[in-house]
């Protein structure tokens, strides 16, 4: 008898769609659903053809962080592998060239904060909860600190760290964790909006400009402002580019080339 696949995808007119597929656990991140993360980003790293990744959930939450069951009483080296295979899939998400967006509904906490906070954008419905509770059990959430202070001021982040307590929707979309904070009923429509408005873009500039977000984050401003003058010469230089500046011009639709 085959087993349930942990995690799902789904690809259709350049979106694809990565649903983490453990309700039962709460869609705890397991070694084995990381290490099927990491490889299904990796192929979709070198897939031209997808210009969008989103990252959602079956059951009541988005993700438990951590399968807490994997976790108690192993040797020193198999916790330091679950966590470098984690944090591994964190920076692939930003690694790849497409976009990455967290499409949550219910709780997200621990690592699965650190994967809400790791994506390029999220929506959340109004009663999806954020939180970095690993404090409350005798282990900080310090590998989800590193995207989580990245998103959120400071403070903000050691609120979270330091009392586990778990932020509201709306909150998270005060602090700027999430970009959206919409019904259930619009929880699709919302997502698929941004979707839609990356699709549009020239696949090279999304690609150029992401890289390059991220890029300058760990640049002073002055360095930031070199780095940025170089992609942006080398950007306007670029067919698309070129086109897109004519059919502005010319109040037509641009027809991108380079894919």
């Amino acid at each position: 008898m085959n087993e349930t696949p942990i995690l799902l995808t789904e690809t259709a007119e350049g979106i694809c769609q990565l649903i983490l597929n453990r309700p039962e656990r709460r869609n705890a991140l397991s070694l084995s659903l990381l290490q099927t993360l990491q490889a299904e980003l990796d192929r979709i790293g070198t897939t031209p053809s997808i210009r969008v990744v989103v990252i959602s959930a079956n059951g009541p939450a988005f993700c438990a962080g951590h399968d807490l069951g994997e976790m108690v009483e192993r040797p020193s080296e198999e916790y330091r592998e679950l966590f470098e295979v984690c944090s591994n899939v964190m920076q692939m998400v930003r690694r790849i060239p497409q976009p990455v967006i967290a499409k949550v509904q219910g709780m997200a906490t621990a690592a699965g904060c650190q994967l809400v906070a790791a994506c390029d954008l999220a929506v959340a419905t109004n009663e999806s909860r954020f939180a970095t509770p690993g404090v409350k059990i005798g282990l900080f959430c310090t590998t989800p600190m590193v995207p989580l202070v990245r998103a959120v001021p400071a403070k903000v982040a050691m609120e979270m760290l330091l009392t586990g307590q778990p932020l509201s929707a709306q909150r998270a979309y005060e602090v700027g964790l999430i970009n959206r904070v919409v019904e259930s009923s619009e929880l699709d429509a919302t997502v698929d909006l941004f979707c839609q408005s990356i699709i549009a873009s020239s696949p090279m500039t999304v690609r150029v400009g992401k890289e390059a977000f991220y890029r300058q984050l760990s640049l002073s401003e002055p360095q930031a402002y070199n780095d940025a003058v170089d992609v942006m010469t080398d950007n306007v230089m670029k067919a698309d580019a070129q086109e897109g500046m004519q059919a502005f011009l010319e109040k037509r639709p641009p027809q991108w080339t380079d894919q």
